[in-house]
C-alpha cells in the first residue's frame, strides 16, 4: 500500500472547501488538520470534513508533526507570509495561485524551499486537468502544425463591492491576479514563460485596481499570445491555440472538461471531464512528487512560476498598479 499523505489546510475559505472535497476522494490521502486565525472557523471546517485537529493559528498548524504537506488557501496578500511560515516549519507546501503578490516574494519562497530541500508548488489546478493534459499531448504530436498564436480570456462581471476581495487593493484585488493569471499561465504552458516582449493596457477602476486588461506577449519566430482578463466585464472564457494546420479551442479553459480540434474544415470534439471538484488532480500530483522525493512538479516548475510572476509585475508596472503591502 502507498504511504498515506497527511494534509493540512491553511485558510478554510471557499476554495479550501473545494480542495477538501477532492482530497476526501483520494484513498491514500488524509486531511489531518486545518488552521485558521479563528478557532471557530477552523472547528466548523473540521467538523464538516471529519478532520481530527483544528487550530486557531497558522503557526500551530505548521507545527503539527503529523502533517506532511500544507495547502495554503489564504487570500492573495497572505500567500507569501503563510507559505514562508510553513516552509520554515519544515513543511512541504502547495500554495494557491497567484503564488505571491510579486516575483520578489516568489523568489524568496523558492530559495527557502531549496535551502531545506522541501517540496513547493503553485496550485495552478488548470495545468493538471485531464482536458489540459490532452491539449499538451495533441501539441506534442504536432497535431495543429507550428503554433503561431494563442488567444485566451477569462472574465466575469462581479457585483460592485469595493471592499470585497476582487476590488480591494489591500486584498490584492483586480483582474490580473485573480482571473488574468489563467490565460497568462496557459500561454506560458504552450509558448514558454519567457516572451521577448510584454505589453498591455488596463482599465483601473474607482478602487485603483485593474477591472479589465488586455496583454500581448511576443515570442521568438513571430508567435503571439493575445490575452485578456476582467472582473467587471463578462468575457467568452475560452482559449484557442492556432497553428499552421488547424487550431484547438478549449471552452472554459480554466476549468476545462473538454476541447475541440479544428482541422481541414472538420471538428473533432473531446469530452474529458475532471474528477470530483477538479482540485483532486493537483493534489495527486503533489502527493506523487512527495513520494518520489521531488521538490517541485515538472508540470508547474518553480522557475516557470517565478517567470510568470515577472510577467505580471511587468504589466502592473506599465499600468502604475502597486498594492499597498508592497514596498
Amino acid at each position: 500500500m502507498k504511504k498515506i499523505i497527511k494534509w493540512g489546510i491553511l485558510g478554510p475559505g471557499r476554495i479550501a472547501h473545494k480542495f477538501a472535497q477532492s482530497v476526501k476522494c483520494i484513498e491514500d490521502a488524509e486531511i489531518t488538520a486545518v488552521g485558521s486565525r479563528s478557532i471557530e472557523r477552523a472547528a466548523q471546517f473540521a467538523t464538516e470534513y471529519s478532520i481530527s485537529r483544528a487550530y486557531g493559528s497558522y503557526i500551530d498548524l505548521a507545527s503539527d508533526p503529523d502533517v506532511d504537506i500544507i495547502y495554503v488557501a489564504a487570500p492573495h496578500p497572505a500567500h507569501f507570509e503563510c507559505a514562508l511560515l510553513c516552509l520554515k516549519a519544515g513543511k512541504a507546501v502547495l500554495c494557491e495561485k497567484p503564488f505571491t503578490l510579486n516575483a520578489f516574494e516568489t523568489k524568496v519562497l523558492i530559495k527557502t524551499a531549496g535551502a531545506s530541500k522541501l517540496f513547493l508548488m503553485e496550485a495552478m489546478w488548470m495545468r493538471y486537468l485531464p482536458a489540459i493534459v490532452k491539449v499538451r499531448e495533441l501539441l506534442a504530436q504536432g497535431t495543429i502544425g507550428e503554433i503561431r498564436m494563442i488567444k485566451a480570456d477569462f472574465g466575469n462581471r462581479i457585483p460592485w463591492e469595493p471592499a470585497g476581495r476582487l476590488l480591494n487593493p489591500e486584498l490584492g484585488g483586480g483582474a490580473l491576479l485573480d482571473v488574468g493569471i489563467y490565460p497568462i499561465s496557459f500561454a506560458s504552458m504552450v509558448l514558454g514563460p519567457s516572451p521577448t516582449k510584454i505589453t498591455g493596457i488596463a482599465s483601473l477602476g474607482e478602487t485603483g485596481v485593474d477591472e479589465q486588461f488586455s496583454a500581448v506577449l511576443g515570442y521568438e519566430a513571430g508567435r503571439i499570445a493575445a490575452l485578456s482578463g476582467a472582473v467587471r466585464t463578462s468575457l467568452p472564457n475560452d482559449a484557442r491555440i492556432i497553428g499552421t494546420d488547424g487550431y484547438i479551442r478549449v471552452p472554459d479553459f480554466w476549468r476545462a472538461s473538454g476541447l475541440e480540434l479544428y482541422q481541414n474544415g472538420k471538428i473533432k470534439k473531446f469530452e474529458i471531464p475532471f474528477r470530483s471538484t477538479g482540485y483532486i488532480h493537483e493534489a495527486e500530483e503533489a502527493m506523487y512528487c512527495l513520494r518520489e522525493g521531488l521538490t517541485e512538479s515538472s508540470i508547474m516548475p518553480l522557475d516557470e512560476s517565478l517567470k510568470i510572476m515577472k510577467i505580471l509585475d511587468a504589466l502592473r508596472k506599465q499600468w502604475g498598479l502597486k498594492y499597498p503591502s508592497e514596498k
